[in-house]
């Protein structure tokens, strides 16, 4: 194994950050640890990468135990913290070389690592890093990440507030640095990037609520998920909220997914109820959920 987390533990004060964690990344695996704001990814991060000690339980990466041998995991990961952490007052170029310089290496010397990604910013190598875009600062950071050519890759919501073209690029490189033989632990709050992952684990609350490959996962929904719509979003959303055989209902872009307690609904028999709510337009359609009803379905 790549990365072994035992009975991991840790506490904010009143606040438990983390519950008890544990689970493996095989080496080579493109892992996602995924959950919302405040979920404890950014946490586990820190303490994998040696930059906080847990309050119980052990962890190891690359064998290195995250306590003991912190020296040497430092020298073998690359670390992209979720906040752009670079200079900003350096330019592309000397902020790559400074973390080149660091590790006792050269860009050249592992410039296949990072060509895909460098070809991209070169053109503004002479750019201040605090004036690049939002992607442009990303691809700059996980250049710096790369630069010494790490056994893991740690990426802490690496596509957080970036536009839809650059996380799709970013996740592509992603794949091809997999290829490498480099095992990559990335954190997302978004759920459409899991499917991308080869396993995932859903975190909330700072405990581990399922691990297993994304299309598992999906096939572990057991109730029929219905897409509902209706000339009134909101009036949709608080009458399926009060229907009685309501088990699940939230909002999912110009729809509401909806299940029901009841093993065999009749679809007409809530369409029935929806049209006594003064409801219009009503379409009551099976659909097969997705990576983010099943989240939702295991944090309720």
């Amino acid at each position: 194994m790549s990365i072994t987390i035992n009975h991991i533990s840790k506490s904010y004060k009143n606040v438990e950050a983390l519950k008890d964690i544990s689970f493996d990344v095989k080496a080579g695996e493109l892992f996602g640890l995924i959950g919302p704001d405040g979920a404890g990814k950014t946490t586990l991060f820190r303490i994998l990468t040696t930059l906080l000690i847990a309050d119980t339980g052990n962890a190891t990466v690359s064998n290195f135990d995250v306590v003991k041998d912190y020296k040497k995991i430092r020298n073998s990961v690359g670390y992209m913290p979720g906040k752009f952490s670079l200079y900003q007052d350096l330019t592309v170029e000397e902020n790559l070389n400074f973390f080149a310089t660091i590790f006792g290496t050269t860009i050249q010397e592992n410039y296949h690592l990072i060509k895909d990604i460098y070809i991209q910013i070169e053109p503004f190598k002479n750019r201040r890093a605090g004036k690049l875009s939002g992607g442009m600062k990303q691809k700059l950071a996980l250049c710096c990440a790369l630069i010494h050519k790490p056994e893991v890759l740690f990426l802490d919501e690496p596509t957080t507030g970036v536009d839809p073209v650059s996380r799709k690029e970013f996740w592509d490189m992603l794949k091809r640095l997999q290829q490498t033989g480099i095992t990559i632990l990335v954190s997302t709050p978004y759920m459409d990037e899991a499917a991308l992952c080869d396993r995932i684990a859903f975190i909330q609350n700072g405990a581990i609520l399922e691990i297993d490959t994304p299309k598992a996962i999906v096939n572990h929904f057991s109730k029929t998920l219905y897409n509902i719509s209706a000339d009134n979003m909101y009036q949709l959303m608080e009458s399926l909220r009060f229907y009685k055989h309501t088990f699940s209902v939230y909002p999912f872009g110009e729809y509401v997914h909806y299940s029901d307690n009841r093993m065999n609904m009749n679809p007409d028999e809530l369409n029935d109820y929806l049209q006594s709510k003064g409801l219009k337009e009503i379409t009551i359609e099976v659909m097969r959920p997705t990576i983010e009803d099943t989240f939702m379905a295991l944090a309720k």
